[in-house]
């Protein structure tokens, strides 16, 4: 995957650029502000008027933002002010001094604890965070650029930020057959849909090396499911099903049965599109239904590989359903097929890329599920390095 799960194009670092880079400068500036215009507040107003409220919410607010030499300095900072402007009062020796002094002065303890506790729980969250990253890599490894004379390239969109995995999976491999790709969603969310996609990734590469057939690749994976299903005391307890779409592309050798076509069995998952190189559109829905993998005991019939033509240069796309349901504001939802036909592009990266930015331009920047995405060009003889663009969004529509 080209860039970090989960980062949109709106998100900056820290540097104060982005959306919310006035906002971060503004809290940044808040703390001496407060301190400065507390001290104001107490030599323009009469004696009663007590500006001790203002020096106890600076360190509070430096403590969530601010190192904690920072904030240190900070309640230093209100304490002194406290202190200095009721020796300049000629208040010092009154009870309600040494009651303001001893506010400000616990507030400012309280803020350093604050700060120790948010910064502990920040490296916590970032080591969280490498481990996360680390787990995306072993369970959902980037496929190769180039996998047996294919190009490939592959997305994974978290819906929520700093998520890195999720229930959405992929996976390319070469096999003595031809490369054979998996794409799917686990039915839910969280560490169960992970494992769940740890054990239909890891099936699907020891099944796409030993099946002869696709549709042994298939059920391979449902007998997988069950497995897990009955491990875990039931199907419900691991998740429940898994939507998927398998394909192999035999090698173009011109000795294959099925060269210049895509074999397909699709088990309740979105239709994957065929992206020909003058623009033209196909949609790979399948000749007959079929229930999504691990439901197996509700009903069960023979898989049948469906062959389509899949010509060089034309380029496979699988993607999941946070990719057809993503909404607009409106409620209307998001059309790959719509928003693809006529488009040209380079490659599969550029295709990926103009895609996930047509998604957020269409919703917003905001997102409920998960997506996942897949492409797979097969090249075309002489064909050159890059080919004639148009952009996935009309002109006039932004």
């Amino acid at each position: 995957m080209g860039r970090p799960p989960g980062v949109t194009g709106g998100q900056r670092d820290g540097a104060g650029r982005g959306p919310y880079g006035g906002a971060r400068r503004f809290l940044r500036a808040l703390p001496p502000l407060m301190i400065v215009g507390g001290v104001f507040f107490d030599v323009l107003t009469p004696a009663r008027y007590s500006a001790a409220p203002m020096f106890s919410a600076a360190p509070l607010i430096a403590a969530p933002f601010f190192s904690t030499l920072t904030t240190l300095l900070t309640g230093i900072a209100a304490v002194l002010a406290s202190v200095g402007l009721h020796v300049y009062n000629r208040t010092a020796g009154e009870i309600s001094a040494f009651t303001e002094f001893l506010t400000v002065f616990t507030v400012s303890a309280l803020a350093l604890l604050i700060n120790r506790v948010v910064r502990r729980s920040g490296e916590r969250l970032a080591s969280a965070r490498v481990i996360a990253e680390a787990a995306q890599k072993a369970v959902l490894p980037t496929p190769a650029e180039r996998i047996g004379g294919l190009q490939c390239a592959a997305r994974y969109e978290a819906a929520q930020a700093d998520a890195f995995i999720g229930g959405d999976l992929f996976a390319v491999q070469d096999t003595p057959y031809g490369v054979r790709l998996v794409t799917g969603d686990v039915r839910g969310k969280g560490m169960d849909a992970v494992e769940a996609v740890a054990v239909v990734i890891g099936a699907f590469r020891e099944a796409a090396e030993q099946e002869r057939t696709l549709e042994g690749v298939a059920r391979r994976l449902e007998r997988a499911l069950a497995r897990e299903g009955t491990r875990r005391h039931g199907l419900d307890a691991f998740e429940g099903f898994t939507t998927a779409v398998l394909a192999e592309i035999p090698r173009g050798d011109g000795g294959g049965t099925f060269d210049g076509f895509v074999r397909v069995v699709n088990r309740g998952h979105p239709p994957p599109l065929v992206l020909h190189a003058d623009g033209h559109l196909d949609m790979l829905e399948p000749g007959e239904p079929a229930l999504p993998l691990g439901m197996g005991d509700l009903a069960s019939w023979p898989d049948r590989a469906e062959a389509r033509p899949y010509p060089p240069g034309a380029t496979l796309l699988f993607y999941t359903d946070g990719l057809s349901e993503a909404r607009n504001a409106e409620g209307v939802f998001y059309d790959p097929a719509e928003r693809l036909a006529g488009r040209i592009f380079p490659g599969p990266e550029e295709l990926l890329d103009a895609l996930v930015d047509d998604v957020r331009l269409h919703t917003g920047g905001g997102s409920t599920d998960d997506m996942a995405l897949l492409a797979v060009s097969r090249p075309a003889t002489g064909q050159p390095e890059r080919r004639r663009t148009m952009p996935v969004v009309p002109p006039g529509v932004r």
